[in-house]
């Protein structure tokens, strides 16, 4: 096939940011972004990122770069490097007589980036399958989601719909249940900050990793809170597997307020929400919080007291954006190769 300049093929897919209920925090193994901890997680149905990509030849002996544009904005070419090699690798050996080509890709979210909610989870996700299918590629959900953990660990879940799970040294995530397991589950996604953070996930781990005492019984205690949370979800048990979140993400916390320097992503606002929720279970509510590396907190109920927590919300706090999820399902793509 001959190196002509041009588009060869186009893709656009649109995929959910995926929250982890039992949280991830530490790589086993930097260079392969396998994870250190189990987690458990669900697909977000109201928030979005959507990736056009497009596959282009280059001219015969041209040095051209990927390159994508998240916002608008090009971003660290480092940042994508990776996945980028894994992509070639996978193509070179499936559509072997391809050739040369640079990827370009544009992405956006309907909510903040870099924020603390899971944008690398959905952007991954959306990349994996617009870039494989501008290529004609089709994989199976297993493929796709070792080709997102490359990028983002979390981006393996964010192919699935519904509850999904990535073990602790896994290349891929799996299905767990699908979005339509728990009709009544719900999701309370509070924006408090659109801003990005100043230390990245990434670069926090790692700090956690070389520098927190409990860093290794924060791992130990992961397995436990993984497998019990696995039948609570299976019996469709709030009240057993909130307490389990709530144990997840405040451990997890815990091993980065105790690294040195400490890392405190936590704002006034997110400790505020913190205790309403507390007062909410004390008011015979089955509310439980989680927060991610981010001052975003995200609230788990059922359908039925979504309106009461929805107004108390409303009544103590002031401009706050309030979204309410269902789980949500797997990526949508659509692509066309050029003939």
């Amino acid at each position: 096939m001959s190196e002509n300049f041009g588009v060869f093929g186009t893709a656009v897919s649109t995929a959910h940011p995926s929250l982890a209920l039992i949280k991830y925090w530490g790589k086993q193994n930097i260079a392969l972004n396998l994870p250190a901890t189990p987690s458990l997680a669900v697909t977000l149905d109201c928030l979005t990122t959507e990736t056009h990509v497009e596959i282009s030849r280059p001219v015969d002996g041209e040095e051209v770069s990927d390159r994508v544009f998240l916002d608008g904005i090009l971003q660290r070419e480092d940042r994508f490097a990776p996945f980028f090699t894994g992509f070639r690798k996978l193509t070179d050996k499936m559509k072997p007589g391809m050739g040369r080509f640079v990827v370009t890709a544009r992405s956006s979210s309907d909510f903040p980036t870099a924020a603390g909610l899971a944008s690398s989870a959905s952007g991954f996700a959306a990349l994996s399958c617009a870039c494989t299918a501008a290529v004609g590629l089709e994989l199976p959900a297993e493929e796709l989601s070792a080709m997102a953990l490359i990028g983002s660990a979390s981006a393996a879940r964010s192919i699935y719909g519904g509850f999904t799970r990535l073990d602790a040294g896994s290349k891929a995530a799996v299905s767990v249940y699908g979005e339509n397991w728990w009709p009544e589950f719900r999701i309370i996604v509070l924006e408090l900050e659109k801003e990005p953070k100043n230390l990245s996930s990434r670069e926090a781990m790692e700090r956690t990793r070389l520098n927190s005492p409990y860093y290794q019984a924060w791992i130990d205690d992961s397995r436990v809170l993984m497998e019990r949370s696995v039948d609570a979800l299976g019996g469709r048990n709030l009240d057993a597997l909130g307490p389990l979140i709530r144990n997840s993400y405040l451990r997890m916390f815990a091993t980065m307020f105790a690294a040195d320097p400490p890392i405190i992503y936590w704002k006034p606002g997110s400790l505020a929400i913190i205790q309403f929720c507390d007062r909410m279970r004390s008011d015979g509510f089955s509310v439980w919080e989680t927060m991610d590396a981010g001052p975003q907190v995200k609230l788990f109920c059922l359908q039925n007291d979504v309106p009461a927590i929805r107004n108390r919300l409303i009544g103590e706090f002031n401009n706050l954006n309030i979204r309410i999820c269902r789980p949500g399902g797997p990526p949508s793509v659509r692509g066309r190769i050029e003939t």
